[in-house]
């Protein structure tokens, strides 16, 4: 079982893995040992969320589900398969707890009179400023 949260639990029969080669340096090893470790979830088919988490998973994390409504997150900065796949795995549970916290609401705001008095006070001053600069026009008369 993987903990997503103090309420939710995935059992890892819900969860696929695949194995294949880490990309970049590493000589002979890297070309020969699998160690780049991609987790695979299906949410659709999940029995843990709810109908309305499934539609905020994915919505949310639309740009990591593939077009079979897999969910994919791949790790492949450690040099062995195990630290790999305890370092997908805490991805995996971060995002979707990430994905699954309602939005916060924006609560609604208003200047005060006092900064609105500041500020037309400042527009005058500045105002004023640029008139004391400008040419001084001769009288006539």
């Amino acid at each position: 079982m993987i903990e997503i949260d103090k309420r939710i639990w995935i059992p890892k029969r819900e969860l696929e893995f695949k194995f294949g080669t880490s990309s970049g340096p590493g000589g002979q090893h890297v070309n020969k040992v699998e160690t780049k470790v991609t987790l695979l979830f299906h949410i659709q088919s999940s029995s843990v969320f709810s109908t309305e988490e499934k539609e905020m998973l994915l919505d949310r994390l639309s740009t990591r589900i593939n077009k079979n409504g897999f969910l994919s997150v791949s790790s492949s900065k450690f040099r062995s398969q195990q630290g790999n796949r305890e370092q997908v795995i805490e991805r995996f549970s971060q995002l979707v707890s990430e994905a699954i916290k309602p939005a916060k609401k924006r609560k609604k705001s208003r200047v005060s009179k006092k900064q609105k008095i500041d500020r037309l006070n400042a527009k005058k001053k500045r105002g004023e400023q640029k008139r004391l600069r400008s040419k001084v026009q001769p009288e006539e008369g």
